[in-house]
């Protein structure tokens, strides 16, 4: 642990001394990353922030420095404001996206950062990693604006834009997966925060074997969800990028929510990065507790706050925040008068409804016929019948349960006779 903890004591020093100038104005089609993210980028791959990764986590030999990515940057008046960007992660290895997003970019003064090598042959977690490396790497040289910083990918990119966005929404504004949906964390905190903070614009095409995924379950279900969303379907398109007048639309629209991340920043600090640097894991998890203490504090905001506690207890387990927000937790669960209960159990059934309804419609009426998609029908048929006969069980006389058992009856034709 001794010599762990001066390895990164004398790279935080190297680092340091090897910051390089801002890059100049304009595209540049090739630049090497200089030293390894600041990011949390551990938590982002698994359920915690991990001090010291597994040695395994991303593959043998890796190094930051060998990643690249290319990068367009606007003219700045002033070096030291934070700019607007857009992450963009492709299929393929190869960096793209630029051509598409170059008008808007040039015209609305917006940052490009275009991923190189992340492709969807690579292992998720070093995936990930490679694209927190660039974008860490950009914003030692340049600050740039969480509230206004965008991450997007095409088709497995945007997967994995979705999941790197949903687990650390402190430094993004929005989302743009193109011709893909993502996922959603479980830990409710961040459900929560990606409902305040950040917005979805989900673009497919009209003939993408995708279109259901997105139109009908992923749009619709995080809009329930209380996640600002919009889903765009693009005419005479099947599985591909979108046009660069679609992409400008999108980003517009993203553009309007950022007056609501920029206030929820101002009354919670730590739902918004700094712009050009990164906490350390002990000073996150004081930032985090701390908000969970003042929402616990709050009229109307008891369960919130107590999910922001259990995010800080799970994530930074050996930190003295962590064990200080677990026994917390404990005390408050261990107490007999528990009204966060009702919240937890409301959010529980919404969160159920919207899946039972979202993807209920993605298997009756939003799979292609023939698609590769066509294969899962049944037990994703049979996931949702379960979905609403839990929901049925909980209260029989609800319009929701009349909802639901005319579902079920549907949905028994393509779950299979024995369901």
């Amino acid at each position: 642990m001794i010599r762990y903890a001066f390895a990164i004591a004398s790279f935080a020093i190297a680092a340091t001394l090897a910051a390089a100038a801002p890059p100049a104005a304009g595209y540049t089609a090739n630049v090497p990353v200089g030293n390894a993210t600041r990011i949390d980028w551990t938590f982002a791959v698994t359920n915690q922030s991990l001090a010291q990764p597994p040695a395994d986590l991303l593959g043998k030999g890796y190094d930051s420095t060998a990643q690249s990515y290319e990068l367009y940057l606007p003219v700045r008046k002033d070096p030291k404001a934070p700019i607007p960007a857009i992450v963009f992660i492709s299929a393929g290895n190869d960096a793209a996206g630029w051509k598409a997003f170059e008008p808007v970019c040039t015209k609305q003064g917006i940052a490009f950062i275009g991923i190189r090598g992340a492709g969807n042959n690579v292992p998720p977690p070093k995936r990930v990693r490679i694209v927190l490396d660039c974008l860490d790497d950009v914003r030692r040289q340049v600050p740039l604006d969480p509230d206004r910083t965008y991450i997007s990918g095409f088709s497995g990119g945007g997967r994995i834009a979705v999941g790197i966005a949903v687990a650390l929404p402190e430094y993004f504004g929005g989302i743009i997966p193109i011709g893909a949906g993502g996922d959603l964390r479980s830990e409710p905190w961040l459900r929560h925060r990606a409902a305040d903070r950040l917005s979805a614009a989900l673009l497919t095409g009209d003939s993408d074997f995708n279109r259901g995924e997105v139109e009908r379950w992923t749009g619709p279900y995080w809009t329930a969800l209380g996640i600002r969303s919009k889903v765009w379907v693009q005419p005479k398109t099947g599985h591909a990028m979108a046009s660069s007048t679609t992409l400008a639309v999108a980003v517009a629209w993203l553009e309007e929510g950022k007056a609501q991340r920029a206030k929820l920043a101002t009354a919670y600090p730590a739902s918004r990065a700094k712009p050009d640097s990164a906490l350390t894991r002990e000073d996150d998890a004081k930032a985090l507790f701390a908000e969970g203490q003042k929402k616990l504090a709050a009229k109307g905001s008891l369960y919130r706050g107590l999910m922001l506690v259990k995010g800080a207890a799970d994530r930074w387990p050996d930190t003295a925040t962590g064990k200080a927000a677990r026994k917390l937790l404990e005390e408050s669960e261990a107490k007999k008068d528990r009204p966060w209960e009702d919240d937890d159990i409301a959010e529980q059934r919404t969160q159920l409804i919207a899946e039972a309804r979202s993807l209920g419609d993605y298997a009756l009426n939003g799979i292609p016929a023939g698609s590769t998609y066509e294969k899962s029908r049944p037990d994703m048929a049979r996931k949702v019948i379960e979905i609403w006969s839990a929901l049925i069980a909980d209260a029989p006389d609800s319009e929701v349960s009349k909802e639901g058992r005319k579902k079920v009856e549907e949905l028994k034709a393509i779950a299979g006779k024995d369901k």
